[in-house]
């Protein structure tokens, strides 16, 4: 699949609020020294309609680049923005009773002269940070709100082959209402969550479509249950940028596997810091592996492979140009060249339990080992050492897993490949090392 973010309609109100923002400007003029003002738009967030862009060349234009993505066996995956609509949508004029409003000023709203007299709507905003003052937001109590969302659903469904639903965790009822307590609906609040209700609905013209959460706050599983194939594994980045490979381990063995085969896992979002600024190459190369590893959605980012250090604003409409950094391609080319030959995402995938060799071995609370299994007595094993310091593992026999008979190659040549014992297969990783196993019963012994 191939995510397309800012295809949408915006405004001109939206685009003032990029404009009149003191730290845009100053993120601006850092990355472009010559910027203009007309390299600020509006985000892409605040939508001002389900259409695309004239300056994209409007809906035909997306009808014909979904057509050369199918040519070549690739889909298509758009926005959604369940939680707001930008300043511009028609809806703000002709509709406000489908937003949270109040009949007086509060903080984070906006006065808006409707049909029904001066309301003051509120802007959409997550509840741990300060309103998006370029968005107006929906309220998901209202039947009539849940109504028009789902038409603007279908819209985007029939135009592409999965959606990314920005910040999803947003309108369930719990958040919501809690969110929203200090502004009550202005009608009869709805029972049930949106999510099931109009998965089911889309599914029922588009079977193979796809729905994609941005998630947060533990979240994920809730979403999952009620219907999303994918969601954010944003737990799993916080820890590998913060080096904790411990809690990488605990994280990934604790999780129900039904969710882990179901987590986005990625290194880079528009929402984050590049990842070369946040870890230094080895340690990249270990978490890109183990991303690019475990059973889920790989998730890789515009300008991640050729290692692009600037972080862009979704406002900012130009970029400075950037080398590619010659390392940091290497390390994806030695990836993303080596994945087809192996049975990794083709296969059955399994978290292994490592265990020390002896009493003083070096530990291995660090290394995640996965195995793909292509077929019974064949497959691949991926072992990630995401810890700096060495560890010493020992893989043992099983029948449930591989045999005393496999055979085994280093698919990666390592300085020091793994060996055979009589217990198992015994491991020596440095700190960030990454092993890939090729294992098959019945094959020329390639390992010692």
């Amino acid at each position: 699949h191939v995510w397309l973010m800012g295809v949408w309609t915006t405004g001109e109100r939206a685009r003032r609020e990029a404009l009149g923002s003191a730290s845009l400007r100053e993120q601006a003029r850092q990355l472009l020294p010559d910027w203009q003002e007309a390299d600020l738009g509006a985000s892409p967030y605040a939508i001002g309609d389900y259409s695309v862009s004239e300056a994209l060349g409007g809906d035909r234009a997306l009808e014909v680049f979904r057509a050369r993505l199918r040519s070549r066996g690739l889909k298509l995956v758009l926005d959604f923005v369940p939680n707001h609509l930008g300043l511009d949508h028609p809806w703000v004029a002709q509709q406000p009773e489908l937003f949270v409003s109040s009949p007086v000023q509060m903080p984070g709203t906006f006065p808006s002269d409707g049909p029904g007299g001066r309301r003051w709507l509120a802007h959409g905003r997550d509840p741990y940070f300060p309103p998006w003052t370029d968005t107006v937001q929906l309220d998901y109590r209202l039947g009539a709100t849940r109504a028009r969302m789902m038409q603007q659903l279908g819209r985007v469904a029939d135009r592409c082959d999965g959606v990314r639903c920005d910040m999803a965790m947003l309108i369930l009822n719990d958040v919501f209402h809690r969110t929203w307590a200090h502004l009550p609906p202005s009608g009869d609040a709805t029972e049930g969550e949106f999510w099931p209700g109009a998965i089911a609905e889309i599914r029922q013209s588009h079977p193979e479509f796809l729905f994609l959460a941005e998630a947060y706050w533990g979240l994920e599983g809730t979403l999952l249950s009620l219907g999303f194939d994918y969601a954010y594994d944003k737990s799993l980045y916080d820890l590998l940028v913060a080096g904790d490979a411990a809690g990488v381990r605990r994280h990934l063995s604790s999780q129900p596997w039904e969710q882990l085969c179901a987590s986005a896992h990625f290194l880079e979002n528009h929402d984050e810091p590049r990842i070369v600024s946040r870890l230094a190459l080895p340690a990249h190369r270990a978490a890109a592996w183990l991303v690019l590893a475990l059973p889920g959605l790989r998730f890789l980012h515009e300008g991640q492979l050729t290692g692009a250090r600037r972080r862009i604003p979704v406002q900012l409409a130009r970029r400075p140009a950037e080398p590619p950094d010659s390392a940091v391609r290497a390390l994806y080319e030695e990836i993303l060249s080596l994945l087809p030959r192996t049975a990794i995402g083709r296969g059955r995938p399994r978290l292994l339990t490592v265990g020390d060799r002896r009493a003083d071995a070096k530990p291995a609370t660090g290394v995640v080992l996965i195995q793909w299994e292509l077929r019974p007595g064949q497959g691949d094993w991926v072992a990630v050492n995401s810890a700096s310091d060495p560890a010493e593992l020992l893989v043992p026999f099983d029948s449930a897993i591989v045999g005393p008979g496999a055979q085994f190659t280093d698919l990666l040549g390592s300085q020091t490949p793994p060996h055979k014992t009589d217990n198992g297969l015994y491991f020596e990783l440095s700190g960030h090392d990454v092993r890939v196993i090729h294992y098959e019963t019945g094959r020329e012994e390639d390992l010692p």
